[in-house]
């Protein structure tokens, strides 16, 4: 009687359900319980569908052949917000871009840009593929036009948008052009004139940071940022041709961030606007080793009230969040328990609103059986390969033994933790030697 009863009871769930949706955890006959989400919208059924969920299993959304399930933490996919630059023309803008760069299974496989006549839109989209630039044309000359650059997944999703940029077209000659708008903070300069060209440069940092422009490796301009992060500096007087410029700021232990680069073609006449920069954290931790199973202290400065994840590199990689507070100081005192013994390094990045930077400096320390504070002023440079505190030719000509070579174990976590982090060496390591150059 109680196999008849049963029977009855699972035909009725088969045959008698409603449909129940995504927003409803429960109702007479469906009922979610601890349920693990896929990512949102990838998944459906004819009479069940999941939007807007997105979860640690994300991680099996991306191409790579295979993906690992760190039971135990919440991974939540994202993806680096680009920084625009936007140059008009005549009847056009040109527009380029920062590549971004996609965490826990997200990869950008694409860009689209999105226009209007609107500031904030709507926007009408273009599909651009995998690509780091493009010029709008077909506008009409003296309109201000506002863009804001989409990131895709493999998949077609939108993972990240950058900030809005704004352009005006103009005949030949007709002036400088660029787009209004930024952020607060100093500025340096005075804008361009019709005979030279220009460049505004607008995103956010830390609180009352030192904020310093590069132009070709040479320092072009400084201003302080608002109390809210946010900076624009502006250079003029520039003559047309390709620049690569670096932004970088110190936070209030005086701790440079990793510089933010930008390439870019400066057009005679014209003021260039590069909007969207997202300066990374700095980071620090109070010992150079610490014993297994005691905390770490991990803390830096960001922009104020942000989002803050750190990245620990042990035999997996671990994430932890934190938030800065209203000085954009973080803190975060990380349990060693979880790590193995021997050498291990830091990095975090920041997100503000929709707004993620890249991660920055990265940080090393060692796990072992006693507690070595870290020393007052002790070094990290970047670019110090030999532990003496400075940056010169001997560095110059350890990087060199190693160019184009495989890298010992030893000198690949040296290289991780000075150079890019990219696993060789190569003229992007000898850049940042350059830029972090003592003498």
């Amino acid at each position: 009687m109680k196999t008849f009863v049963y029977l009855l009871f699972f035909f009725a769930l088969i045959f008698g359900a409603t449909v129940a949706y995504g927003d409803e955890f429960s109702s007479t006959n469906y009922k979610a319980l601890d349920p693990v989400m896929n990512a949102g919208g990838y998944g459906s059924s004819a009479s069940f569908k999941l939007f807007g969920v997105v979860s640690q299993i994300a991680t099996g959304t991306s191409t790579s052949s295979s993906f690992g399930d760190n039971a135990g933490f919440l991974y939540f996919p994202e993806a680096s917000t680009p920084a625009v630059s936007a140059t008009p023309g005549n009847g056009q803008v040109a527009l380029s871009w920062t590549s971004s760069t996609g965490y826990l299974g997200w990869t950008a496989s694409g860009y689209d840009v999105g226009r209007s006549t609107v500031s904030g839109g709507p926007y009408s989209y273009a599909s651009l593929g995998n690509v780091n630039s493009s010029t709008r044309t077909g506008l009409s000359n003296g309109t201000a036009y506002y863009f804001v650059v989409v990131v895709k997944d493999a998949f077609g999703n939108a993972i990240a948008t950058s900030t809005e940029v704004s352009a005006t077209p103009v005949s030949s000659g007709g002036g400088t052009g660029g787009g209004t708008g930024g952020g607060t903070g100093g500025s340096s300069g005075s804008g361009s004139s019709s005979g030279s060209a220009g460049v505004i440069f607008s995103g956010r940092a830390y609180p009352l940071s030192k904020i310093s422009i590069l132009k070709d490796g040479q320092l072009a301009a400084s201003t302080i940022a608002g109390p809210d992060s946010n900076f624009s500096v502006i250079l003029s007087n520039l003559s047309t041709g390709n620049y690569t410029f670096s932004v970088y700021g110190e936070d209030k232990t005086k701790t440079k961030s990793v510089p933010f680069a930008f390439p870019v073609f400066l057009t005679f006449g014209v003021t260039t606007k590069i909007s969207g920069i997202f300066i990374a954290p700095t980071i620090a931790v109070d010992k150079s080793e610490v014993k297994k199973g005691d905390d770490i202290a991990i803390f830096g400065q960001s922009a104020p009230q942000s989002e803050v994840t750190i990245s620990v590199n042990s035999q997996e990689e671990i994430f932890v969040k934190t938030s800065a507070d209203t000085d954009g100081i973080y803190l975060y005192n990380f349990d060693t328990a979880w790590l193995e013994l021997g050498d291990h390094n830091a990095k975090s990045k920041s997100r503000v609103k929709e707004e993620v930077s890249s991660f920055g400096k990265t940080i090393g320390f060692k796990v072992g059986t006693k507690n070595v504070l870290m020393e007052a002023g002790a070094c990290q440079n970047k670019g110090d390969l030999n532990n003496d505190c400075l940056v010169n030719l001997v560095d110059f000509s350890i990087a060199a033994f190693w160019y184009k070579k495989s890298l010992s174990a030893s000198f690949e976590l040296k290289e991780t933790e000075r150079l890019n982090g990219d696993g060789k060496v190569d003229l992007a390591d000898f850049s940042i030697m350059a830029f972090y150059w003592t003498g």
